[in-house]
């Protein structure tokens, strides 16, 4: 038992002063860090940061206002959309219906060739 706690003190201690290392390297990389800029360019890049950040909030103010307009326009416009769209899907079944119209009339004359005049084949 008591090699076991023994092992474990070491490892305590080896740990404590891995930490005491750690925190010493730490100090000196931070030390050195600041040493790199001065105040007045920290200062600087803080109020550069600001203003930067200040010109953030206006430019997402305005596009939130955009937003909400374009929101209150497409309610209003929402209406000939829905119009338009009907017209649309109205003229692909006419469409449609054409095509198949003029699918049959041609298998008429083909079948019956006295069926139809010859102007009404040239102008459907």
């Amino acid at each position: 038992m008591t090699y076991a706690v023994s092992i474990l003190c070491r490892f305590i201690e080896m740990e404590e002063s891995e930490r005491a290392a750690i925190r010493a390297a730490s100090k000196e990389v931070s030390h050195e860090v600041n040493t790199l800029m001065n105040a007045e360019a920290i200062d600087s890049l803080r109020q550069m940061q600001h203003l930067i950040l200040g010109r953030l909030q206006d430019i997402k103010a305005v596009l939130s206002h955009f937003n909400e307009y374009s929101e209150n326009r497409y309610a209003d416009v929402m209406a000939d959309f829905s119009k338009n769209t009907l017209l649309k899907s109205m003229k692909t079944d006419l469409d449609y219906i054409f095509l198949k119209l003029r699918s049959i009339k041609s298998k008429i004359f083909a079948t019956y060739p006295d069926a139809f005049p010859n102007e009404s084949l040239e102008s459907g």
